[in-house]
């Protein structure tokens, strides 16, 4: 689901039905008038479509992200991960002078999904954590940014294909 302010993208979501997606939408936003535009977007949706292939395209669209500072800090940090690269929460934090768990809760928080690349950030031991829309959402994500490495594909457990 893709949702925009006259700003930009203040949304971009992942579920498993349009239900979910509603509910999840409903409750970052309670007070916004929501309507579906799906021809108005669509030429917006076709672009978060390609930077899957073009990652470096995400930095070129309009956001509009409501977070505290802290977590406009951890989001600004997560964009400048470079594709088909990762970072632990340790490093993460480290970088920003703060906490691991504020890091991981920040990254929770992140409204746009995919724009803000919080799929880049694993565990300290390197494995595959905490990601708000699944794992196996996220191991399909750096499965392609990483151009289907070995060693992501053993973590993935067969599970390269975005749902």
């Amino acid at each position: 689901l893709l949702a925009t302010t006259d700003k930009g993208i203040c949304a971009l979501l992942f579920a498993d039905s349009p239900a979910a997606l509603e509910s999840e939408l409903a409750g970052r936003l309670p007070a916004a008038q929501r309507r579906t535009d799906q021809h108005g977007l669509g030429a917006m949706l076709q672009q978060v479509l390609a930077q899957l292939q073009e990652p470096a395209r995400a930095a070129q669209l309009p956001l509009d992200l409501q977070g505290t500072a802290f977590q406009q800090r951890v989001w600004q940090a997560l964009q400048r991960i470079p594709a088909g690269e990762t970072r632990n929460y340790g490093q993460l934090a480290a970088e920003l002078d703060s906490h691991p768990r504020a890091v991981a809760s920040a990254c929770a928080r992140n409204p746009v999904g995919l724009l803000v690349p919080c799929h880049r950030v694993i565990a300290g031991n390197g494995a595959l954590s905490g990601y708000r829309w699944g794992l196996q959402r996220k191991a399909a994500l750096l499965l392609a940014e990483a151009g289907n490495s070995a060693v992501l594909a053993d973590q993935a457990d067969g599970m390269a294909s975005l749902p």
